[in-house]
């Protein structure tokens, strides 16, 4: 699903950043609620980014990455951290793309989440190439997103994936 959001564009930028787990939900621009085979997932694009929403038996997770003022959490290039009975893991990453490279990059994004029944776009006004998109998959009792951030004044582009799982024990011999 792709969708223009309803607010004013600012000339934010990708350094600013900042992730955190267990955030209430904030206020949402856009939201697509989606069963991943039993697994409840919100996926929901903010004003200032994204935050996903995971309700499963076995637990709850919520991610927020997004430009929060007074957040003391930078994006982190890796997270592995147990929530209760999940392995949850996140890895993130900046490309910093040439202004013709970024502006087919953006096109190519767009298009391959607009039409995905588990993908989640949201463009700003004011910046063609300015957009938060998501994707959503559930394989082998995983639930993983992928989200890319565009910041063409920068002309770069943040990408995350993100996996949640079921923790694995260690065998008893």
């Amino acid at each position: 699903m792709l969708t223009t959001l309803q607010t004013a564009y600012s000339d934010t930028r990708a350094a600013d950043l900042a992730w955190t787990l267990g955030r209430e939900p904030l206020p949402a621009l856009a939201v697509l609620d989606l069963d991943l085979a039993g697994a409840g997932l919100q996926m929901r694009l903010l004003g200032a980014s994204h935050q996903v929403l995971l309700e499963e038996d076995r637990g709850t997770c919520s991610e927020t990455v997004a430009c929060i003022p007074g957040s003391s959490t930078p994006l982190p290039l890796g997270v592995s951290k147990r929530l209760g009975e999940w392995e949850y893991e996140f890895a993130a990453r900046v490309e910093t793309l040439s202004e013709g490279s970024f502006a087919g990059r953006a096109q190519e994004l767009l298009a391959l989440v607009a039409d995905h029944p588990q993908g989640l776009a949201g463009t700003f006004p004011g910046s063609p190439h300015a957009f938060t998109a998501m994707l959503a998959q559930r394989t082998e009792g995983q639930v993983r997103w992928r989200t890319w951030h565009a910041y063409p004044q920068e002309g770069q582009l943040v990408v995350t994936r993100t996996r949640v799982g079921v923790r694995k024990t260690a065998a008893v011999l």
